[in-house]
């Protein structure tokens, strides 16, 4: 297929679609499959169990469902990728790395703050038998220990929106696998396997479902990471419904055009909110003229801070929505010391930049200057 952007979110995983004699991407919502040859289908059931997908009859829908595969397959496209595993949720792909990442028996995670708040939780808490040491990024290599699975970056960082170089990073990591959480920045702006990341991570959630309506999450890597997760997605049951799947192709074609408006927009008000007296600083790539080449624009989200309560500030917008998560085609706004990284110990968050005065805004499709006039008056 052609390496164009806009080509490849729109065809990407329908390219037999003409050969099937139809328009649109079908749903299939099996839970079962007829399974006939029960002798036969033993010997595909192990297939299954290692994390293969053999042709033939599903068997289960938590062992395969058509849809999902192929939003699996238009993803790994975006992000060149051999293969993609989806998840019910950003966490639930998460959380599958980290199994999968240490199914070897090395436990250690290595990872850079800031992360997403849930993502941070998990590894903090060790709750899926992990111990993380947290380091920066020029630190990388000093931190990684024999026991070393996986090093964790999120660029740009959720939410100062710091970036960190990926192709960096992944020569500090050696032979250890480099994941990067791409949800911020999607497959339209950058691609961090081609950067020299193992796994790139989206919370498809956001930006890669666009509207708001469904909640996945999904992991693009090599066809040996993806057989381990798709085992553990085997065994723990962290499937993506079809619907959501059929919901998120069909987000992944808007992507780029979403993504393209949405960044100009955030730009707009990024150089707005540098020039305004009562914001103290803000944070937006765009802005930085020293920063790494591996993303297109400076992306859809802003990150500023407010000389009076952040806190008053969101309450005061009437067009932008106050709410969590991100991507979605109308803006949100949100207070991260008070929700998505209120998880994360409080020293920490305020070393990594996360302080009480800091706002997290998503931009979205609507006009910049209503945008500016619903933070001009939040603002006071």
């Amino acid at each position: 297929m052609t390496d164009d952007l806009f080509t490849r979110a729109v065809h990407a995983g329908r390219e037999d679609l003409l050969e099937a004699g139809v328009h649109v991407p079908p749903i299939d919502l099996s839970t079962t499959y007829p399974a006939v040859d029960s002798a036969a289908e033993a010997e595909r059931m192990d297939q299954y169990a290692a994390g293969q997908q053999p042709d033939g009859s599903p068997i289960y829908a938590r062992l395969h469902n058509p849809t999902v595969a192929r939003f699996e397959k238009a993803l790994a496209e975006l992000e060149h990728s051999e293969a993609a595993v989806a998840f019910a949720s950003g966490m639930a792909a998460m959380s599958a790395s980290l199994l999968a990442a240490t199914s070897g028996g090395k436990r250690e995670i290595v990872a850079v703050r800031p992360v997403y708040g849930g993502t941070d939780l998990v590894l903090s808490t060790g709750l899926l038998g992990t111990e993380v040491t947290w380091t920066d990024a020029d630190s990388v290599a000093d931190a990684i220990t024999s026991n070393t699975a996986l090093v964790i970056v999120e660029t740009p960082a959720n939410p100062t929106l710091h970036e960190l170089s990926i192709r960096d990073i992944a020569t500090a990591c050696g032979d250890v696998p480099l994941l990067v959480d791409n949800t911020l920045a999607t497959p339209a702006l950058q691609n961090p396997i081609r950067e020299g990341a193992s796994i790139a991570l989206h919370s498809a959630t956001k930006a890669l479902g666009g509207y708001g309506d469904v909640v996945g999450g999904v992991v693009a890597c090599d066809e040996a990471f993806a057989q381990k997760m798709r085992s553990v997605r085997i065994a723990t049951g962290g499937v993506l419904h079809p619907l959501a799947a059929y919901m998120l192709q069909r987000g992944l074609a808007t992507l780029p055009l979403r993504v393209e408006r949405m960044s100009r927009t955030a730009h707009d008000l990024a150089v707005r909110l540098q020039d305004d007296p009562r914001v103290s600083a803000v944070h937006y790539p765009g802005l930085n003229s020293n920063r790494p080449s591996q993303m297109t624009s400076g992306g859809t989200m802003v990150s500023f801070e407010t000389t009076e309560d952040a806190r008053d500030v969101i309450k005061k917008v009437s067009l932008i929505t106050p709410a969590v998560s991100l991507g979605s085609v109308d803006s949100l706004i949100q207070h991260p010391a008070s929700l998505t990284h209120h998880v994360v110990d409080p020293d920490a968050r305020e070393t990594c930049g996360i302080s009480d005065h800091l706002i997290r805004l998503s931009v979205g499709l609507e006009s910049p200057d209503d945008l500016w006039a619903d933070l001009d008056t939040a603002l006071g």
